[in-house]
Order: C-alpha cells, then sequence, then structure tokens
C-alpha cells in the first residue's frame, strides 16, 4: 500500500444497519446471529475504494440469514447484520486492527493476530481473493466512525436480545451462523467434505450437550458435521460466552457448495433444502433445550 491517502465520510443516516426478526415474543432460550451476510456498502465507501462490489463480497457469508429465516419465523429470535463484513467484521475484536493501514493510527507497534495479519481483522485489507481493497492509507478516525456507528450498533443489540432471552428462561444459548468456502470443506483425509461445522471453544461456550446434540440432527439429515474442525469458535462465539450466568455460545458454519454457486453469489437448485434442514435442526435444538436439565 502506497502514501496516497483514501480519506472519506459516511453518512450513517442513510443506512440500516440490522434487521431483527420475531424479537418480541421469545419462545425458545435461543438467539441467533448471522453477522456476516449483509450486503449493503455505504455510497461513500464504494467510491473511495478500488474495488468492485462483486470482489467485495466474496467476503461475505452469502444468504446466511435466509437461510435460518424459517427457525427464525417459529420463534427463534433472530438479528442479521445489513452492512458488509468488508466495511467493517462485527466478528473481530475491535483491537484486530493493523495499524501500517492508517496515516494517523497512535500505536504504529500493535501486536497482531492471525486473521489481522493476513489481512482480515475487524477492518479488512484484502478481499477473499487476496488484492487490496483500498489504494491508500485510511483516516483513523473515519474508522472509530464505523465502530460507534455500525459495530457498537450490532453489538449492543445482540446484547440486548441475549439478556432478554436469559432473564426469560434462566439461560440461553446464542448460535452465531456463518458460511465457510466449499475449498476450506475438504481438509481432512476421509474422502468426505465437510458440510457443517459447530464450534463451541473445544467444549468451553456451551455445554457438550448441546453441540452434540444438534450434530445430531444435522446428521439424521445426512450431512457431515464436525465439531471444532476447522473453525472452533471467533470472537462473538468467545466474547458473549458467560458460563457463570448460564449464557452459552456455539457457532455454525455451513459448507457455501451447499446451497450458494460461490463464484457468482447466486443460490443453487439446494438452497431451500439445506435451508429447510438447517432450520428443522435448530428448532430441535430449540425444543431440547426448552426441557435441557442442568
Amino acid at each position: 500500500m502506497n502514501e496516497k491517502k483514501t480519506d472519506f465520510k459516511v453518512n450513517y443516516k442513510k443506512l440500516k444497519i440490522f434487521e431483527e426478526y420475531n424479537t418480541s415474543d421469545i419462545k425458545f432460550p435461543m438467539v441467533l446471529s448471522a453477522p456476516h451476510g449483509g450486503q449493503v456498502f455505504p455510497e461513500e465507501f464504494l467510491k473511495a475504494v478500488k474495488m468492485d462490489i462483486d470482489e467485495l463480497r466474496s467476503n461475505e457469508d452469502s444468504f446466511v440469514d435466509e437461510l435460518i429465516r424459517p427457525a427464525s419465523d417459529a420463534g427463534i429470535p433472530m438479528i442479521s447484520m445489513n452492512i458488509s463484513r468488508a466495511f467493517v467484521d462485527v466478528n473481530r475484536d475491535k483491537i484486530e486492527i493493523d495499524p501500517a493501514m492508517f496515516f494517523n493510527h497512535p500505536q504504529k507497534d500493535l501486536p497482531m493476530g492471525r486473521r489481522c495479519r493476513v489481512g482480515l481483522g475487524v477492518i479488512h485489507r484484502i478481499s477473499a481473493n487476496n488484492n487490496n481493497i483500498y489504494d491508500g492509507l485510511l483516516n483513523y478516525e473515519e474508522v472509530l466512525e464505523r465502530f460507534k456507528n455500525v459495530y457498537d450498533v450490532y453489538h449492543k443489540r445482540l446484547q440486548q436480545l441475549v439478556d432478554k432471552c436469559a432473564k426469560k428462561f434462566g439461560f440461553c444459548l446464542l448460535v452465531d451462523c456463518h458460511s465457510m468456502p466449499s475449498k476450506i470443506c475438504s481438509i481432512m483425509n476421509d474422502g468426505k467434505n465437510i458440510e457443517f461445522c459447530l464450534g463451541n471453544l473445544f467444549e468451553q461456550s456451551c455445554p457438550a450437550d448441546f453441540s452434540v446434540f444438534l450434530k445430531d440432527e444435522l446428521e439424521k439429515r445426512n450431512y457431515h458435521t464436525t465439531l471444532n474442525c476447522p473453525y472452533s469458535g471467533a470472537f462473538i462465539t468467545f466474547n458473549f460466552c458467560q458460563p457463570r450466568r448460564k449464557i452459552y455460545t456455539l457457532q455454525m458454519e455451513t459448507n457455501r457448495a451447499l446451497y450458494m454457486e460461490e463464484n457468482v453469489h447466486k443460490k443453487n437448485a439446494d438452497f431451500h433444502k439445506v435451508s429447510m434442514d438447517i432450520s428443522a435442526s435448530l428448532l430441535a435444538l430449540a425444543q431440547f433445550l426448552l426441557d435441557f436439565k442442568f
């Protein structure tokens, strides 16, 4: 990245940050979150970057909110992000930031985690195709506005829903829903691609019964499902987990090849079936939670 400055201001009043569904009357001790499916790009951002929308969308979890919507319509509260992950990634910690991306970051020697080092921190440097999103250095003050007007807004509402659920039922399971590139899903040596991965931070984020039950439900529907491989959970799974308060988290990753044509961001012919299978599995888990005894 050169010394050119890429500086712009976003009119956040034009943006609706998230959608929420069936949050007034919670019927189950479960909340669904879809933080990476957003397809909205601030117009000021699009004018400032060097990349077209199609490539920017390569970073998103396309259609995940639609996949799980039938489960929400049956009574599970759900929140989904509208704003693109390429603009700000709400499933990262705010400290996962690369100071070298900014012309005015106050700390140039911040320690960086793996995701940040490869360019996929809270502010993405690259697309999924490994191309630079920006053609110059960013204004750190502008990024703080992204945090205030997008990141914090999503996290605040998600926390409110989790707290509401826990207050009503005495506990809550937050299922954070994502999709994974099909090329990652062929890493196992057993000859069968991973179709779902459930991450529970290696049994630290929820009782094993929860993740095993959902795994069994998906496998009843003939999906190859793994635990914690290749993903054990990311920031939301870690940050919202509070076992002492009986607030638990579980990350669910769906192989994109099951339901979409990855290269063109379109649903495939199996989308409806996969959606019904996922939603039926989530509803079975929700019913299981209603009857669960600690």
